[in-house]
Protein backbone atom coordinates (compact mmCIF):
# COMPACT_ATOMS: atom_id res chain seq x y z
CA UNK A 1 0.00 0.00 0.00
CA UNK A 2 2.85 2.40 0.82
CA UNK A 3 4.35 1.83 -2.60
CA UNK A 4 1.20 2.80 -4.52
CA UNK A 5 -0.55 5.25 -2.17
CA UNK A 6 0.76 8.37 -3.91
CA UNK A 7 -0.05 7.41 -7.47
CA UNK A 8 -3.40 5.93 -6.45
CA UNK A 9 -4.42 9.19 -4.78
CA UNK A 10 -3.17 11.27 -7.74
CA UNK A 11 -5.10 9.04 -10.14
CA UNK A 12 -8.28 9.50 -8.12
CA UNK A 13 -7.62 13.25 -7.87
CA UNK A 14 -7.43 13.61 -11.67
CA UNK A 15 -10.93 12.14 -11.83
CA UNK A 16 -12.61 13.66 -8.77
CA UNK A 17 -10.88 17.02 -8.62
CA UNK A 18 -11.29 17.01 -4.84
CA UNK A 19 -8.56 16.03 -2.40
CA UNK A 20 -10.85 14.42 0.18
CA UNK A 21 -12.78 12.48 -2.47
CA UNK A 22 -9.52 11.33 -4.03
CA UNK A 23 -8.19 10.05 -0.71
CA UNK A 24 -11.47 8.23 -0.04
CA UNK A 25 -11.52 6.72 -3.52
CA UNK A 26 -7.90 5.57 -3.22
CA UNK A 27 -8.58 3.92 0.14
CA UNK A 28 -11.74 2.25 -1.16
CA UNK A 29 -9.78 1.13 -4.22
CA UNK A 30 -7.15 -0.51 -2.02
CA UNK A 31 -9.86 -2.34 -0.07
CA UNK A 32 -11.56 -3.52 -3.27
CA UNK A 33 -8.21 -4.60 -4.71
CA UNK A 34 -7.46 -6.57 -1.55
CA UNK A 35 -10.74 -8.44 -1.83
CA UNK A 36 -10.15 -9.02 -5.55
CA UNK A 37 -6.58 -10.32 -5.21
CA UNK A 38 -7.74 -13.82 -6.12
CA UNK A 39 -8.75 -12.43 -9.54
CA UNK A 40 -5.40 -10.70 -10.15
CA UNK A 41 -3.43 -12.36 -12.95
CA UNK A 42 0.12 -12.91 -11.71
CA UNK A 43 1.57 -12.61 -15.23
CA UNK A 44 0.25 -9.02 -15.49
CA UNK A 45 1.70 -5.89 -13.86
CA UNK A 46 0.11 -4.94 -10.54
CA UNK A 47 0.18 -1.13 -10.76
CA UNK A 48 -2.14 -0.73 -13.79
CA UNK A 49 -4.54 -3.29 -12.31
CA UNK A 50 -4.72 -1.34 -9.06
CA UNK A 51 -5.03 2.03 -10.80
CA UNK A 52 -7.92 0.75 -12.87
CA UNK A 53 -9.77 -0.22 -9.68
CA UNK A 54 -8.98 3.17 -8.09
CA UNK A 55 -10.07 5.04 -11.24
CA UNK A 56 -13.36 3.14 -11.33
CA UNK A 57 -13.98 3.92 -7.67
CA UNK A 58 -13.20 7.60 -8.26
CA UNK A 59 -15.61 7.71 -11.24
CA UNK A 60 -18.33 6.09 -9.16
CA UNK A 61 -17.84 8.60 -6.36
CA UNK A 62 -17.85 11.54 -8.74
CA UNK A 63 -21.02 10.33 -10.44
CA UNK A 64 -22.70 9.76 -7.10
CA UNK A 65 -21.83 13.30 -6.04
CA UNK A 66 -23.05 14.70 -9.35
CA UNK A 67 -19.93 16.78 -9.94
CA UNK A 68 -17.88 17.36 -13.03
CA UNK A 69 -14.21 16.54 -12.49
CA UNK A 70 -11.81 19.43 -12.54
CA UNK A 71 -8.08 19.09 -12.68
CA UNK A 72 -6.41 21.29 -10.10
CA UNK A 73 -2.94 22.48 -10.92
CA UNK A 74 -0.82 24.48 -8.53
CA UNK A 75 -0.38 28.00 -9.85
CA UNK A 76 2.98 28.54 -8.21
CA UNK A 77 5.29 26.14 -6.42
CA UNK A 78 6.71 27.08 -3.06
CA UNK A 79 10.44 26.47 -3.04
CA UNK A 80 12.12 26.69 0.33
CA UNK A 81 15.16 28.92 0.28
CA UNK A 82 14.15 30.76 -2.90
CA UNK A 83 13.52 34.47 -2.75
CA UNK A 84 9.85 35.36 -2.81
CA UNK A 85 8.77 36.05 -6.40
CA UNK A 86 7.44 39.45 -7.28
CA UNK A 87 3.66 39.75 -7.70
CA UNK A 88 4.23 40.47 -11.40
CA UNK A 89 6.42 37.40 -11.78
CA UNK A 90 3.86 35.21 -10.05
CA UNK A 91 1.07 36.41 -12.36
CA UNK A 92 3.19 35.96 -15.50
CA UNK A 93 4.30 32.47 -14.43
CA UNK A 94 0.76 31.42 -13.54
CA UNK A 95 -0.93 32.55 -16.79
CA UNK A 96 0.24 29.57 -18.91
CA UNK A 97 -0.71 27.16 -16.11
CA UNK A 98 -4.14 28.77 -15.74
CA UNK A 99 -4.64 28.56 -19.52
CA UNK A 100 -3.66 24.88 -19.43
CA UNK A 101 -5.99 24.21 -16.49
CA UNK A 102 -8.89 25.92 -18.22
CA UNK A 103 -8.21 24.04 -21.45
CA UNK A 104 -7.91 20.68 -19.65
CA UNK A 105 -11.20 21.28 -17.84
CA UNK A 106 -12.87 22.08 -21.17
CA UNK A 107 -11.99 18.60 -22.49
CA UNK A 108 -14.13 15.50 -22.09
CA UNK A 109 -13.15 13.12 -19.28
CA UNK A 110 -11.58 10.55 -21.62
CA UNK A 111 -9.27 13.19 -23.08
CA UNK A 112 -8.37 14.59 -19.64
CA UNK A 113 -7.58 11.11 -18.36
CA UNK A 114 -5.32 10.03 -21.19
CA UNK A 115 -3.35 13.31 -21.03
CA UNK A 116 -3.15 13.23 -17.22
CA UNK A 117 -2.09 9.57 -17.13
CA UNK A 118 0.75 10.26 -19.56
CA UNK A 119 1.98 13.70 -18.55
CA UNK A 120 0.85 14.23 -14.95
CA UNK A 121 1.14 10.69 -13.63
CA UNK A 122 3.93 9.65 -16.02
CA UNK A 123 2.43 6.25 -16.84
CA UNK A 124 4.03 4.32 -19.69
CA UNK A 125 1.99 3.41 -22.76
CA UNK A 126 1.75 -0.17 -21.50
CA UNK A 127 0.52 0.98 -18.09
CA UNK A 128 -1.96 3.35 -19.69
CA UNK A 129 -3.27 0.56 -21.92
CA UNK A 130 -3.73 -1.75 -18.94
CA UNK A 131 -5.31 0.97 -16.79
CA UNK A 132 -7.70 2.08 -19.55
CA UNK A 133 -8.37 -1.49 -20.69
CA UNK A 134 -7.38 -0.83 -24.30
CA UNK A 135 -4.61 -1.80 -26.73
CA UNK A 136 -1.33 0.18 -26.81
CA UNK A 137 -2.11 1.42 -30.31
CA UNK A 138 -5.41 2.75 -29.02
CA UNK A 139 -3.56 4.63 -26.28
CA UNK A 140 -1.34 6.27 -28.90
CA UNK A 141 -4.27 7.34 -31.06
CA UNK A 142 -6.35 8.54 -28.10
CA UNK A 143 -3.43 10.54 -26.75
CA UNK A 144 -2.74 12.07 -30.15
CA UNK A 145 -6.38 13.06 -30.64
CA UNK A 146 -6.65 14.38 -27.06
CA UNK A 147 -3.53 16.51 -27.50
CA UNK A 148 -4.96 17.85 -30.76
CA UNK A 149 -8.20 18.81 -29.00
CA UNK A 150 -6.22 20.38 -26.15
CA UNK A 151 -4.24 22.45 -28.64
CA UNK A 152 -7.48 23.51 -30.35
CA UNK A 153 -9.05 24.58 -27.04
CA UNK A 154 -5.90 26.51 -26.10
CA UNK A 155 -5.95 28.25 -29.49
CA UNK A 156 -9.61 29.21 -29.07
CA UNK A 157 -9.05 30.49 -25.54
CA UNK A 158 -5.77 32.33 -26.16
CA UNK A 159 -4.87 32.81 -29.83
CA UNK A 160 -1.70 34.74 -28.88
CA UNK A 161 -0.41 31.78 -26.81
CA UNK A 162 -0.49 29.31 -29.71
CA UNK A 163 0.16 31.78 -32.50
CA UNK A 164 -3.27 31.17 -34.02
CA UNK A 165 -4.97 34.10 -35.70
CA UNK A 166 -8.76 34.01 -35.79
CA UNK A 167 -9.31 37.43 -37.41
Amino acid sequence: MRTYQGIATRTAYVITGQEADAEDAAQAGFVKAYYALDRFQLDKPFRPWLLKIVANEARNRRRAAGRRAGLQLRLAEDRPGDAAPSPEGTVLASEPRRALLDAMNALKEDDRLVIAYRYFLDLSEAEMAATLGVARGTVKSRLSRALGRLKQVLAEQSPEVTGADHE
